[in-house]
């Protein structure tokens, strides 16, 4: 079944709460509204026709100038070989979405990966906690406007350019070489040979005086 088709069936069943298809690009997409999802993702995976049983990726981006966190769910069905893209708006000051994780699990660690990284809250996940960076934190580093806070208890969150040591390292280790192993002296500047004399020129004939 193509996404076109797929999609088709979205909007014969949900209406206006599946939004239409995007452009074909890589990957065309529907948003859908947020309150619609987990009925529309059990839809998804249990119509036959359909059987979209696994969820690839999930994963969030931050729009600030729109004040939007898109949630961007990749499904696929193994069995039937097709496939299609849905993203979900929440609105940034308090971005909140319904978790999927009760109809497809791998949604349970990467709902978390986009709740440590950008903070958005998956209402009914089981266990909605960080799950890269530890629990006192502050604030969410995917966002386009998180500051660095200058490192975490004492670490130092700068270091400098891995190149930079390593051509540090490298002259190091030059130099330690050629304390081992100096090169040997440059041998004697030769003497410079003598210019040739230059060669004598004869007197040139003298022209007697006219008349004489």
């Amino acid at each position: 079944m193509t996404t076109n088709e797929i999609h088709e069936k979205l909007k014969a069943r949900f209406g206006d709460a599946v939004g239409p298809l995007s452009e074909p690009k890589i990957d065309p997409f529907a948003v859908v509204r947020a309150d619609a999802l987990p009925e529309i993702a059990r839809f998804l995976r249990d119509e036959p026709s359909l059987a979209l049983d696994f969820l690839e990726n999930l994963s969030g981006v931050d729009y600030p100038k729109r004040n939007v966190i898109e949630v961007v769910y990749h499904l696929f069905s193994y069995g039937l070989k097709h496939g299609i893209v849905l993203k979900v708006e929440a609105n940034r000051e308090d971005p909140r979405v319904p978790s999927v994780e009760a109809i497809w699990k791998s949604a349970n660690w990467m709902e978390r990966e986009a709740y440590d990284l950008l903070g958005l809250v998956f209402e009914g996940h089981p266990d909605l906690r960080r799950v890269l960076l530890p629990d006192d934190w502050e604030g969410h580093p995917l966002r386009k406007d998180w500051q660095e806070h200058g490192g975490y208890h004492g670490i130092s969150n700068v270091r400098e350019n891995p190149l930079v040591e390593l051509r540090r390292l490298d002259e190091i280790a030059r130099a330690e070489e050629l304390k081992r192993n100096p090169p040997p002296p440059p041998p004697p500047a030769a003497a410079a040979p003598a210019a040739p004399a230059a060669p004598s020129t004869p007197p040139a004939p003298q022209t007697p005086p006219a008349g004489t």
